[in-house]
C-alpha cells in the first residue's frame, strides 16, 4: 500500500507528488526520484509500476517516491520546466552558474528558484534519506555522487550498466553535485537507454528497486 504524505502545485497548477511505501519498523530511507526532465519519462513508468507491485508490509526500508518531478516539462515533452529552466542545473551548488537562457541547461537567475527545486530540497531536509536515487536517460550508466560507490557497482552488477563518475560534461547546479558531493548522500543516477521498451527497462530495472527496498 502506498500512501501521498504531501504534494506542491507548479506554477502552471500540475501536482508534484511525494508517496511513501513502508513497514511498521523499516530501517533506512530511500528516495527514488523520477522525470527531472520533461522528456525523460521513463522513471515515472517504472517508479509507479514498483510502488503498485509491492505490499508495504514486506519492504525492509521506508520508500519515498516523486514519480514526476517536472510535471510541466513532461506536459510540453521538454527538459526543463514551464519557466524554461532545466531543474538539475537550479540547485544551490558551490558551482553553480548563471547560463544564458537560451541555453538548454540554463538553471535559473539563481539557486533554488524553482518550485520544484525547493520540493525535493524540502523533502530531502525533512526526511532525511539514507540513499538517493533518480532515474534519467539516455546514457545506460550508473554514474553516482557522493559516498555511493559501492551501491554503483552493485546496481552496475544488477544492470549490466557501466559505472561512471564523470558523466563527461559539467553538470553546475545539479541534484548529484549537491545532495551527494556537497550534503554528502549517496546518490545514484541511473541513466537508462531511451531505445529500450518499457517492458524491457521494468526487466532490466525491476531488480535494482527491490534491491534498495529489501537489500540496501
Amino acid at each position: 500500500m502506498k500512501i501521498k504524505l504531501e504534494s506542491v502545485r507548479t506554477v502552471e497548477r500540475r501536482e508534484i507528488e511525494l508517496w511513501v511505501a513502508c513497514s511498521t519498523k523499516p530501517n533506512k530511507t530511500i528516495l527514488l526520484v523520477g522525470v527531472f526532465h520533461g522528456d525523460e519519462l521513463q522513471g515515472e513508468y517504472l517508479i509507479r509500476k514498483f510502488l503498485d507491485s509491492v505490499k508495504s508490509e514486506d519492504l525492509k526500508n521506508k520508500i519515498l517516491a516523486i514519480p514526476c518531478l517536472n510535471p510541466d516539462g513532461k506536459y510540453y515533452v521538454t527538459r526543463q520546466n514551464a519557466n524554461k529552466v532545466d531543474l538539475n542545473r537550479n540547485f544551490p551548488t558551490r558551482n553553480f552558474e548563471v547560463l544564458p537562457k537560451e541555453d538548454p541547461y540554463y538553471g535559473g537567475y539563481y539557486p533554488a528558484s524553482e518550485i520544484e527545486t525547493r520540493f525535493i530540497i524540502d523533502v530531502v531536509e525533512k526526511y532525511k534519506p539514507h540513499f538517493i536515487l533518480t532515474i534519467h536517460s539516455p546514457y545506460r550508466v550508473v554514474n553516482y555522487d557522493g559516498p555511493a560507490l559501492e551501491e554503483a557497482k552493485r546496481i552496475s552488477e544488477i544492470t549490466g550498466y557501466p559505472v561512471e563518475e564523470d558523466i563527461g560534461y559539467a553538470t553546475p547546479g545539479s541534484f548529484g553535485t549537491y545532495m551527494g558531493k556537497e550534503k554528502n548522500i549517496p546518490i545514484i543516477t541511473l541513466e537508462l537507454p531511451d531505445n529500450d521498451s518499457y517492458d524491457k527497462l521494468w526487466k532490466d530495472n525491476s531488480k535494482v528497486l527491490n534491491y534498495l527496498a529489501f537489500g540496501y
